[in-house]
């Protein structure tokens, strides 16, 4: 089974990617099942329910999230109705939503996506490590192809999750920080692995927002709003193989697809 990732789609710009190459890459690459991270995806924080289902409908099978998933209010009942939108797993029981799910192909192969977050640098939510071994098990009673979206800033949390899980799921993808890693790999239980799957949106810019935004930020320490950037756009993410009777992965690729590129 071939797995794609899309790395966090950033305001229109990503839109446009996923709405100009994804559908090229699902062919070109033989995917079986997508999962994209969309916390970033309306006007760089949030989602709303259109823009989700406007993803949804590109061919993302399930759409992962992260801290930013509250940004915009509208969506909040939404995660109660859309089986196919996750946020982390770790968040109280009462948040709205649900942390994991299990998806079954036409072919009758099921697949299993939880999602979580971080805490270094980040909220003080549950553990998701002592979560991550919670969920897992219990997703395990319907299948052993497990990709985990780990949404986080630390990168020594990212691989000490990474490590956690070795063996017990077939991938442990980053995201949050935007920028694509190289350090993709599989790791000696079967479980694949990288830092940061990387961004779907705007590189001519910081992370996504416009450059002249995000320096005076810095600069003055004042909240101006982030303004999403437009130029030099790529689709990042990874491709997973794995092997649909154990749920060991045997390869993880990263790819970068600029749009002036895609013929």
């Amino acid at each position: 089974m071939r797995i794609l990732f899309v790395g966090d789609i950033v305001g229109k710009a990503g839109r446009k990617a996923i709405h100009e190459v994804l559908a090229k890459v699902i062919v070109d690459q033989r995917i079986d099942f997508t999962i994209a991270n969309g916390e970033n995806a309306a006007g760089g924080m949030g989602v709303t329910p259109p823009i989700a289902i406007e993803i949804l409908d590109e061919g993302v099978d399930v759409l992962t999230s992260g801290n930013h998933i509250w940004a915009k209010r509208e969506i909040i009942p939404f995660l109660d109705e859309e089986s196919r939108i996750l946020r982390p797993a770790n968040y109280p029981a009462q948040v709205p939503g649900r942390g994991k799910g299990v998806f079954q192909l036409s072919n009758g192969q099921k697949v299993g996506v939880l999602n979580l977050e971080g805490r270094v640098f980040m909220k003080h939510l549950d553990c998701p490590f002592r979560s991550a071994e919670k969920e897992v098990e219990i997703l395990k009673k319907q299948t052993d192809i497990i990709v985990v979206d780990f949404h986080a800033e630390a990168t020594s949390e990212k691989v000490a999750m990474g490590w956690f899980l070795n063996g017990k799921v077939s991938a442990v993808l980053g995201t949050h920080t935007h920028v694509q890693t190289c350090d993709e790999k599989v790791l000696d239980e079967g479980t694949a692995y990288i830092t940061d799957v990387g961004m779907t949106g705007p590189l001519d810019s910081v992370i996504g927002i416009r450059k002249e935004v995000a320096i005076e930020r810095l600069l003055t320490q004042i909240p101006w709003k982030f303004d999403v950037a437009t130029g030099d756009i790529e689709l990042q993410g990874v491709v997973v193989e794995v092997d649909q009777k154990t749920g060991r992965s045997g390869n993880i690729k990263r790819f970068r697809i600029p749009l002036n590129e895609r013929s």
